[in-house]
């Protein structure tokens, strides 16, 4: 597979570019982070040479370029310093879910054939179970204490090896990032190392910074940042082994900025607080209501004690592809003066759309803007009229990844030529409004055809979260004898008792077509959500079909179950 250029900038490769900003800000201010966790800080001169050294340890083992080395690590500075070793091997990095069991775990590693993982000690038992069916597997690289019989190497082991020698790459050199994970087996969307600085470049736009056009542009950018003390400090809260991010955190190293981790594997709102405070974080990565909810209630509490955090320090937080509810946006940026940036996007690339707001809690809106690069496309390619009405795909072009791994088919319908450019189009349907902002309807598999009619669940989701009892929502389709498919709600009631279920379906019925409305409304404690904040459909199947009754016979009927 071969991408073209995404713009005039020129093709570089993440490890080559990293090894000329780390050169250049060890020149500078040798004692400067590029990595902290806790108390531990590690410099830009520490983080190149360890991830030499742990590179020198997997060539050691047989690892050469073009190798997969899966990262299943929480996130922490090892995760960085793992990713840009394998770029400096010129091995692809493979990101694993650190929650993986044993028959999950040996799916991915032995679909991406991986000769090396670096694992958490969470994770090195499992691999333990599985190794012996992973014929390709040379070494494992275990980050904590461990079990001296999991056959994984200590971390401080493979960095006592021989640092790896620098080396000429390529901008062809690739890194794969695995999606789809919870519905069923994961994909690898093939980026190419030249992709991933293009779409890093982000980070500039962001910050109102000039994109440089090369490797010398974007070391003297570095330099000039950290003397004029405006290197930026990004902590990505949401999981580096997802798009959000693994791109925020390489988008800021690239610009010469320091990258915060937490050291708690689990969301701790008063670390991650703490954090902002300690090291004067200016970006935020999370995950929609799931990270900023319980991050509000720590806000909460910690000002009824008296003990308020300075937020002063933050400018931007951002979040993609997840749930992010108006009330919510409006109370954080009630509590300190930043922009919040809600965006549409994919591992496969875009962004789709974008609702910025901010600093004022009144600038709140559920509208999504059309960025640059980004359209909404009819079935016949065309451009979906403002106003019209009608239902188009988003679509987006500039920096793309290659394609899926293996997958031919699956990359020539995701990945298509429309006016002679590239765009991907991975599903996601929208209407564009007469004043242009987008009306977003969801993922075209998530379509519910009932008795003809289509139904997009995310819409019928985002009517059920805008009523004020509604905490969580997941629709989905059952199959039914007279409909072929009837809508199926799975609630999350707050305070639990006092909606019912024909309330909420009669809510969505004031706001939605008739059609739309669902016929059966089932109340369960809480929505199993991945670690990106996405709903487990999987799960949510499984869970409607063990709570729902008969097949209603009538259009009318309600069904109430709890759970």
């Amino acid at each position: 597979m071969t991408a073209p250029a995404a713009d005039a900038v020129q093709r570089d490769d993440v490890a080559t570019r990293l090894e000329a900003v780390a050169d250049a800000i060890s020149a500078l201010d040798p004692g400067r982070a590029a990595l902290v966790a806790g108390e531990r800080a590690v410099t830009w001169a520490e983080f190149d040479q360890q991830a030499a050294r742990l590179a020198g340890h997997l060539a050691a083992a047989g690892v050469g370029p073009g190798a997969r080395v899966g990262i299943g690590l929480h996130n922490s500075p090892e995760y960085l310093i793992g990713v840009f070793a394998a770029c400096k091997l010129r091995a692809v990095p493979v990101n694993v879910n650190y929650r993986y069991r044993a028959t999950e775990l040996a799916q991915v590693l032995g679909y991406v054939a991986a000769e090396a993982v670096l694992v958490d000690d969470g994770l090195a038992g499992t691999l333990a179970e599985v190794a012996g069916r992973l014929p390709s597997l040379r070494t494992v690289v275990r980050c904590g204490p461990g079990s001296q019989d999991d056959g994984a190497v200590p971390w401080e082991q493979a960095l006592d090896a021989a640092p790896l020698p620098r080396c000429e790459r390529s901008p062809d050199d690739q890194v794969w990032l695995l999606t789809g994970g919870t519905t069923g087996a994961p994909k690898a969307v093939v980026w190419d190392s030249a992709g991933v600085c293009a779409v890093v470049a982000s980070a500039y736009r962001r910050a109102g910074v000039p994109v440089p056009r090369d490797r010398a542009g974007a070391v003297a950018a570095a330099v000039a940042a950290v003397r004029g003390g405006t290197a930026p400090v990004v902590l990505p809260g949401s999981p580096l082994m997802h798009g959000t991010g693994f791109f925020a955190a390489f988008g800021n190293l690239l610009r010469g900025g320091c990258v915060v981790t937490l050291t708690d594997p689990s969301l701790d709102p008063a670390e991650l607080w703490r954090a902002v405070e300690r090291h004067g974080v200016e970006e935020l990565a999370i995950v929609g209501d799931a990270f900023a909810v319980p991050l509000l209630a720590e806000l909460d509490r910690a000002a009824a004690a008296g003990r308020p955090y300075d937020l002063g320090s933050l400018r931007r937080v951002i979040s993609s592809g997840v749930r992010w509810s108006p009330d919510v946006k409006r109370r954080l940026l009630a509590a300190g003066r930043m922009t919040l940036q809600d965006t549409i996007a994919a591992t496969e690339g875009g962004p789709f759309g974008v609702s910025l707001v901010g600093p004022d809690p009144e600038s709140v809106t559920t509208r999504f803007a059309l960025p640059e690069n980004a359209r909404v496309l009819t079935p016949d390619g065309r451009d979906v009229v403002p106003g019209s009405g009608e239902v188009g795909e988003l679509a987006s072009s500039g920096a793309l990844p290659l394609g899926y791994l293996d997958a031919p088919e699956l990359t020539a319908s995701v990945f298509r030529m429309v006016d002679g450019v590239r765009h991907v189009v991975p599903g996601d349907s929208a209407t564009v409004e007469a004043d242009g902002t987008l009306s977003l309807l969801g993922r075209g598999s998530g379509v519910i055809n009932t008795g003809g009619e289509k139904v997009f669940a995310e819409e019928v989701e985002q009517a059920l979260l805008d009523h004020p009892l509604v905490r969580d929502a997941v629709v989905l389709g059952l199959p039914d004898d007279r409909w072929g498919s009837r809508v199926t709600a799975l609630v999350v009631a707050d305070p639990p008792g006092e909606a019912t279920a024909r309330s909420l379906a009669d809510h969505v019925g004031s706001v939605l077509a008739g059609y739309k409305r669902p016929r059966s409304v089932l109340f369960v404690e809480t929505v199993r959500r991945s670690a990106s904040g996405k709903v487990d459909r999987s799960w949510a199947q499984q869970a409607a079909r063990q709570l729902t009754g008969p097949a209603p016979t009538s259009s009318t009927e309600i069904e109430e179950a709890r759970r």
